[in-house]
C-alpha cells in the first residue's frame, strides 16, 4: 500500500493500536525532549517512578526558559536538573546554551525517528523530519521510562507546495498563510504534511520554523521529507551519516488536501492577540513600531539572523523603535560572528542577547503601557508578554527588519529600491560546538541529585470519589491558552516546582483571587467554551488547578495536549452534549454527579450532571487507559498501581 511520510513512521513506531483516524494508538518514542519550564517537575515525576536510568535511545534536557537568576530559585533549579541529568542518563544543555529546538536540530535530530517533548513547539524537529509531539510532562516522563505514547490517531493533512518564495517572503509567510486559512483550531487532530516541488527550495531551519507554528494550528505535528537539502545540513553539522532519504510513495494518499503556490505569497502578518489574526502587511503598514525583537523559537537560525543582518548592515533602527535579536543557538551566534554579523547589528543599535526564550514566554522583553511590538515568534496570546493589554503582532524576519529600520510597520518589499533582497546559501560547512553539551556518562549513577528550597515533592491526589459535588469557580469564553489559565513570566516561571506556590496564580490574568475562591469552595469546576487549552503544552495548567480543588472541567471542546494532561492528573475533561448549555451555566452554581465512580468504570460516555435542578448532558470521550487514570486521580497513581500489581 503506498504511503505518506506520516504513516511510514507511525509504522515503524506503532505498538498498540490501529492506524485509523480517531482510534487510541500506542506508539514507541526514540527521542524525549525537556526544557526547564517544564522539565523541573517532569524530572520530580520520573524520579518518582523509580527507575536507575531512561529507557529511551536519547534523552535531553535543556536550560532556555527560566535564564533570569533574580533570586537563588532558578540557579537551584539549574543544578537540580544537570545533577538528575547525570544520575539518570539525560543529555544536560546548559543555560545560555539555546533553544532546545534549534541544539536538537543542530546536534542530535534524525530522519524517521519520533520525539515526544515537554515542549509544544517540539514539532519544530520537522525540519530533521522528525514525528515529534509536544506533551505534558508526566507523558514524556512515562516516555523516558520506556513507556509508549499513546494518543488519537491522527489524520493526515497533505500540503503540497509548489513554485518559489518570491524575494522578501519567507518560511514565516508559509506558515502564516496557512494559519489566515485554518485559524488556530483548524487541524486539531491532524499531521500538517508537507510534499511537492516546493519542499526542495526550503531550507532545514525554514522547514522547522514550519514545524514549530504548525502547533498554533492546533495540528497534533508536522513533517517533511527528508530529501538532499536534509542531507546537507546534517553534513554541514558534522552528523552526515544521520541522514537517511524518507518521502512519501509516488502514488501515496492523503485524508485530506491543501496546495499553496509559494510564487504568489507576500508578507503577512498576525495582529494582536491571537496567531490566527493574520493579514497582509500592507493592511496595517504605517503603525508606529515601539519594539521589534527577532529570534526566539522560531526564526533564530542562522540562515535569517544573516537575512536580518545584511538588511540594516549600515543601517540603524529608528529613534523610537528598540531593536532585539534572540540567536537559537550559541553555535547560531558564533557562525554569524564567523560570518561578520555581529558589528552590523551592534551598529544598527541591536540589543544581541543570551540564546534562549526570553520574551516569547514574558521572560524579560515586555513592552511598555501601550506598546507595539512586532516579534518572530509563534505566539501573541493577551498578556504573554508579560504586559497586560499588549500589541504583540507575529511576523517574518524580513518584516520585522523593515520595521526596525522605518518604526512603522512596513512591507519589506517597500526596502527594494535601497537594498537588494539579501540571498542566504545554506553554509557547506558550520562552526559545530557541543561544548556546553553534557553528555551522560555511566559514572554518572553515582551522582548526588542536589535539591533547592523551592523543589517540592509532587503533591499527592486522591483518586476520584464515588459522587462528585462542585461549584463553578469560574466561566471562561472560546480559545482560553494555557497561558491565561497558568501564566508564565518572571514571576510564575521560577514556581515550576513548587505547587503549592504556583498554584496562586492559576487564571490570575482572569481572576486574581482564583485560589482564594477555590479554597473557599471547596471542590470546584471550570466552564469552558471552545477550544479550551490551547497553546502551551505546561502541565501546571492542569495539575495547579487539581492541586486547588479543580475536579471538573466542562468545555465545549478541548485542545489536544490540555485535555491529555486534564486526564493524567484526575480532572474530569467533560464536553457539553449540547453547546447550547454552555449558557445555563453560572459562576457559583452546584453541580452534582452522582455515582460518577461507577459510571466511569462501566464505560459511560454520556454522564448527567445536575445543576441546581435541571440535568444537561455532558460527554466523555476519553481512552480506557485514560478512565482509569481518572478513576486512580491521575496517571502516576494508576502507573504505580499497574508496578505494583505486577511485582
Amino acid at each position: 500500500m503506498a504511503a505518506n511520510v506520516t504513516r511510514k513512521v507511525l509504522e515503524c513506531h506503532l505498538v498498540e493500536g490501529r492506524l485509523v483516524p480517531g482510534e487510541e494508538i500506542a506508539i514507541r518514542i526514540d527521542h524525549t525532549l525537556l526544557q526547564d519550564a517544564t522539565g523541573t517537575m517532569a524530572m520530580l515525576e520520573f524520579e518518582a517512578l523509580g527507575l536507575e536510568r531512561v529507557k529511551v535511545e536519547l534523552a535531553a534536557q535543556y536550560v532556555d526558559h527560566n535564564l533570569l537568576q533574580t533570586d537563588f530559585k532558578n540557579a537551584d533549579d539549574h543544578r537540580y536538573l544537570q545533577s538528575a541529568c547525570a544520575r539518570y542518563g539525560i543529555h544536560f544543555s546548559r543555560p545560555g546554551n539555546g533553544i532546545s529546538h534549534q541544539v536538537h536540530l543542530e546536534n542530535f535530530g534524525r530522519p524517521g525517528l519520533t520525539m515526544l517533548g515537554a515542549d509544544s513547539h517540539t514539532p519544530a524537529a520537522a525540519g530533521l523530519s522528525m514525528l515529534a509531539m509536544g506533551a505534558g510532562g508526566l507523558d514524556v516522563a512515562l516516555a523516558m521510562a520506556g513507556r509508549p505514547y499513546y494518543l488519537p490517531c491522527p489524520k493526515v493533512l497533505g500540503v503540497k507546495l509548489t513554485g518559489k518564495l518570491p524575494d522578501w517572503v519567507s518560511a514565516k509567510d508559509i506558515i502564516l498563510e496557512m494559519l489566515r486559512r485554518y485559524d488556530v483550531k483548524g487541524c486539531l487532530g491532524k499531521v500538517v504534511e508537507y510534499y511537492g516541488p516546493g519542499v526542495a527550495t526550503l531550507s532545514v531551519e525554514d522547514r522547522a520554523v514550519i514545524g514549530n507554528m504548525g502547533t498554533e494550528l492546533g495540528a497534533t505535528s508536522t513533517i517533511f521529507p527528508s530529501d538532499e537539502r536534509t542531507r546537507g545540513y546534517l553534513q554541514a553539522q558534522g552528523r552526515g551519516a544521520a541522514w537517511k532519504a524518507l518521502e512519501a510513495d509516488a502514488d501515496a494518499e492523503y485524508d485530506e488536501y491543501a496546495e499553496v503556490d509559494l510564487s504568489v505569497l507576500e508578507p503577512l502578518i498576525a495582529c494582536p492577540s491571537s496567531p490566527g489574526k493574520v493579514v497582509t502587511v500592507r493592511e496595517v503598514a504605517g503603525i508606529p513600531v515601539d519594539q521589534v525583537i527577532v529570534g526566539s523559537s522560531a526564526n533564530s537560525g542562522l540562515k535569517d539572523l544573516l537575512r536580518v543582518v545584511r538588511i540594516v548592515e549600515g543601517r540603524h533602527s529608528a529613534p523610537h523603535t528598540d531593536f532585539h535579536i534572540n540567536p537559537g543557538s550559541r553555535q547560531v551566534l558564533e557562525n554569524v560572528a564567523e560570518a561578520d554579523g555581529i558589528l552590523p547589528l551592534m551598529m544598527a543599535g541591536a540589543k544581541i542577547h543570551q540564546s534562549g526564550c526570553l520574551g516569547c514566554i514574558g521572560m524579560g522583553q515586555a513592552p511598555g503601557t501601550g506598546q507595539v511590538s512586532l516579534r518572530t515568534f509563534p505566539r501573541n496570546f493577551p498578556g504573554r508578554s508579560g504586559t497586560k493589554d499588549d500589541q504583540v503582532y507575529l511576523c517574518s524576519p524580513e518584516t520585522a527588519a523593515a520595521a526596525a529600520l522605518r518604526g512603522v510597520i512596513t512591507d519589506p518589499r517597500d526596502l527594494a529600491e535601497e537594498i537588494a533582497y539579501p540571498q542566504i546559501e545554506a553554509p557547506r560547512e558550520r562552526l559545530v560546538d557541543r561544548s556546553s553539551i553534557v553528555f551522560p556518562e555511566e559514572a554518572g549513577l553515582a551522582t548526588e541529585v542536589l535539591r533547592g528550597p523551592n523543589i517540592k515533592p509532587f503533591p499527592q491526589l486522591d483518586p476520584l470519589p464515588e459522587t462528585l459535588r462542585v461549584a463553578v469557580a469560574i466561566k471562561v469564553g472560546d480559545n482560553i491558552s494555557t497561558d491565561a489559565i497558568m501564566p508564565a513570566g518572571n514571576r510564575v516561571l521560577p514556581l515550576r516546582s513548587n505547587i503549592e506556590a504556583i498554584s496562586e496564580y492559576v487564571f490570575y490574568q482572569l481572576c486574581p483571587d482564583f485560589s482564594d475562591r477555590c479554597r473557599a469552595l471547596g471542590q470546584v469546576a471550570v466552564v469552558g467554551g471552545d477550544n479550551y487549552g490551547q497553546g502551551s503544552s505546561r502541565e501546571h495548567a492542569a495539575l495547579a488547578p487539581r492541586f486547588l480543588g479543580v475536579r471538573l472541567k466542562l468545555a465545549r471542546s478541548f485542545a489536544r495536549i490540555h485535555k491529555a494532561n486534564l486526564c493524567n492528573f484526575g480532572i474530569l475533561p467533560l464536553v457539553f452534549k449540547d453547546p447550547a448549555d454552555y449558557e445555563k451555566m453560572e459562576e457559583g452554581m452546584t453541580l452534582e454527579m452522582p455515582d460518577i465512580f461507577r459510571r466511569i468504570q462501566r464505560g459511560d460516555i454520556e454522564l448527567p450532571v445536575s445543576l441546581e435542578g435541571r440535568k444537561i448532558m455532558a460527554v466523555l470521550e476519553v481512552s480506557e487507559r485514560q478512565r482509569k487514570s481518572l478513576l486512580a486521580g491521575g496517571t502516576l497513581n494508576y502507573v504505580r498501581q499497574e508496578l505494583g500489581n505486577r511485582s
